[in-house]
């Protein structure tokens, strides 16, 4: 095995392991402040591709549908929980639960009624295409661009919830609710504008990965497991774990698949089930 072939995988491992992490600090917000799983999260993961997609298509402009393409799959998450999952508060999570596992089914099949079951595919920009010499291998510039944006992206939205103040009140509805509510802070609009921010995380995260891997209605059903994967691995709603959670996934996934391909899947869950039987409560997890 060359260096250079081992670095290039170590490099795909880690652009991957930022998608990763991207989905799971979405996936622990939601389910850390509703406490539900979100099963709709890697629908929403697909229709982030897609509009991103339907925009390039509309518009010829890969970064302005780079920015409206996650705006649309948040607006849409504001839309279900205002819509469906507040009126269910006082049903029980039971219903919640069932009521995103049916949203993921419709998602999904209202992507293959607008944009057909077939799959897609979709180019990076002019600016992003081709390689670049890193000295010891060429790398495709997307990946490189797809590593950097998706690092930004998780140092922004960690820098939002540990650092300001609609962040400190957002960690503390993971810890508390009812002490965030007695605090007389409108606990709902706390919800919405949680459940809105994981969508949007996998918005983006859906849209930067359609160059990489293209689209198909059925892209987020891998992506939902992996997910929640990062979130077990991480600790219920550790946002720091789930990025290191994340980029242990990516790297572990990408290294395996050079020596045995077909195990490329199965070692993620081999990863969890090892450090789950050490730390159940995760890596950085607490309870």
């Amino acid at each position: 095995m060359s260096t250079a072939l081992l670095f290039s995988q170590i490099l795909n491992g880690l652009a991957t392991g930022m998608l990763y992490a991207l989905m799971g600090i979405g996936l622990s917000i939601i389910t850390g402040v509703l406490n539900i799983p979100n099963f709709a999260h890697g629908a929403l993961f697909a229709l982030g591709a897609y509009l991103l997609y339907t925009v390039i298509q509309l518009v010829g402009n890969f970064w302005l549908a780079l920015v409206l393409a996650p705006l649309g799959v948040g607006l849409l998450g504001v839309l279900i929980e205002y819509g469906g999952i507040r009126p269910l508060y006082k049903a029980g999570h039971d219903y919640q639960l069932l009521l995103t596992f049916g949203l993921s089914l419709i998602i999904t099949e209202g992507i293959i009624i607008v944009w057909s079951p077939v799959g897609m595919s979709q180019l990076p920009p002019p600016l992003l295409r081709g390689g670049v010499n890193l000295g010891i291998t060429f790398y495709p510039k997307y990946r490189l661009f797809v590593m950097l944006a998706a690092a930004l992206l998780v140092l922004g939205a960690w820098l939002f919830l540990e650092k300001t103040r609609y962040g400190a009140i957002m960690r503390a509805g993971i810890e508390d609710k009812e002490m965030v509510s007695l605090l007389g802070i409108d606990i709902h609009r706390l919800f919405t504008a949680a459940f809105a921010l994981g969508c949007v995380l996998a918005g983006i995260a859906g849209a930067l990965t359609a160059p990489i891997r293209g689209l198909n209605p059925w892209m987020g059903v891998d992506m939902l497991g992996i997910a929640f994967v990062v979130v077990a691995l991480a600790g219920l709603g550790n946002l720091l774990g789930s990025i290191v959670a994340g980029l242990l996934v990516g790297v572990a996934q990408s290294l395996v698949a050079l020596v045995w391909p077909e195990a490329s899947v199965a070692v993620i869950f081999a990863v969890m089930a090892a450090v789950l039987l050490v730390r159940p409560q995760g890596l950085f997890g607490i309870r």
